[in-house]
Formats: C-alpha cells, structure tokens, sequence
C-alpha cells in the first residue's frame, strides 16, 4: 500500500525484491485455478475467466482485459481526480482511513465522496500496527474514522491492511509471534464484525503470512482475500487455505493513481460483494 509521509513516517515497499522477480513459469505454475469471489470450490472457474496462455507470453493483460480494474489510494496521491480515473478504466477502490489508533488520513473524506461521486465502487482500509495496541482497539478506531459500511451496493467492506512492518526492517512482524499475531487478526476481525456487520477483507503477502502468521487457516473459509504480488502475470499460489483471491494488486503503478488492482469476478460480481449478498 501507499503510505504517507509525515515527520515521524516514511513510506517502504511491501513486498521483499525476491517476491517481484519470481519467475513467470513458476506463478503460472502455482497459481490454481481463478475462483470468482464468493464462489465455492465446486463451482470451478468461470468461463469469462479462462485463459488463452500464449507461451512466453504474460496472462496479466488476459486478466487485465477481462476482469474489473481497480485501485488503492492514500494520503501520497491527495487530490485524485476521479472523474479521469473512471475514464481510464477504475470501477473500484480502496481508500486509507487509518493506521494504528492515532492516525486518520487527512484526504480521507474528499478521496472517499470524491470516487463515489465519479461512479467508483469503494472501501475504506486500516493499516495495521499490531505492535501499538490491539486489535480491537485498532478496529473500532478504523471504525469511527471512515471503516463503517453500509448495504448499498456502492461500499465494500472495510479492509485490514497487515504486511512487513515498514517502522522496522528487524522486527517484520511487530515483535509478535505466530500465535499472537493470530489472535491480534481474530480480535480486529471479530470487532469490525460485531460493528459492520462484516468479516473484513485481508490485504497481505504470501510470505508475509508465512512468516508472521505460520501460514494460518483460520481465515480462509470466512475473509475474502486482498493478495500482493508484484511484477508477475498470476497472483501465484495463495496463502493460508485460501483457494480463490478476490481482489489482486499486481502493480505499484499504472494507468491509474495509486496501486493497480483486479477484481476476481465481473463488475455484476462486485456490487454482489459490496452488497454482502
């Protein structure tokens, strides 16, 4: 995610290099088949998402050309002009609110009514700082500055933020351990539900979760996944019992502001999920 730059903040890379020059051959391998979001294991990968793979060839722009584009934004991109993000092909994104329980983006609200105004399906989402408070804290916090949601079609549901800490290359997972971070995730996860209505959405790394989390499945069957992976042609294989991603940022940058997002399904599809139906 973009982050912001504020006298105590600096903004750093979510991913380590070796996750943006895995080998095209290998993602493609991994990856498994494309699940439209929502949909279950015997349902099989839809006939809009099949791909014509061409050796030698990406199957990014396949999937860029079929699925819906979409984008994350942050207080780093400020004023974004919305109606020339939807021209360029946006039909979604997600907007930082929040980070830890004492940071709320300043651009928040003029990001947020600003891609709803220009036609954009869109969310709000918290970057989590396990190492500050907990995670009920953090989401009840998220809660009351911009991470509500609402059945309208329009608003997705709110989305955690959790990846290599960027305060602190030594401590990549906030000093916690797998079990504790666990139980941080649960907590954040079972407030934003008992305040929404909502199981969040999970924005990380494959690595990432991995590492910090011991490739917990805790999540998969009830959290719709948000998978980072850079500079590759398919989001590779997933983490933690998950067997479909919904959505995908597969670039830090591109034809629209902010990082380049898909989603796993058609448009239809999306304002389902944004429905929570």
């Amino acid at each position: 995610m973009a982050r912001e730059r504020t006298l105590v903040r600096r903004r750093a890379g979510v991913l380590t290099a070796a996750t943006a020059v895995l080998a095209l051959a290998a993602t493609t391998a991994s990856a498994g088949p494309l699940r439209p979001a929502g949909g279950s294991e015997k349902d099989g990968p839809p006939a809009s998402l099949a791909l014509s793979v061409v050796p030698g060839l990406p199957a990014l722009p396949a999937l860029a050309g079929t699925l819906p584009r979409g984008h994350d934004v942050s207080s780093h991109q400020r004023r974004v002009d919305w109606a020339a993000a939807r021209a360029k092909g946006a039909r979604f994104v997600y907007v930082k609110a929040t980070e830890s329980t004492n940071y709320r983006n300043p651009y928040f609200s003029g990001q947020y009514a600003g891609a709803r105004e220009a036609g954009l399906i869109r969310g709000a989402y918290h970057f989590a700082r396990p190492d500050r408070s907990s995670g009920a804290e953090q989401a009840a916090y998220f809660v009351r500055h911009g991470g509500d949601w609402r059945a309208d079609g329009w608003t997705l549901p709110p989305a955690l933020d959790i990846e290599y800490n960027p305060y602190d290359a030594k401590h990549k997972c906030y000093g916690l351990g797998k079990a504790r971070m666990v139980r941080w995730i649960r907590s954040f996860s079972d407030e934003i539900e008992k305040e929404t209505g909502r199981h969040p959405v999970i924005y990380t790394t494959t690595q990432w979760w991995k590492l910090c989390t011991g490739n917990s499945r805790a999540f998969s069957s009830s959290h719709a996944l948000w998978i980072a992976r850079h500079g590759t042609s398919r989001p590779g294989a997933l983490p933690g019992g998950w067997r479909y991603w919904t959505f995908w940022q597969h670039a830090v940058k591109g034809r629209l502001p902010g990082d380049q997002n898909l989603f796993n399904g058609s448009l239809s599809r999306l304002r389902i999920f944004a429905r929570g139906h």
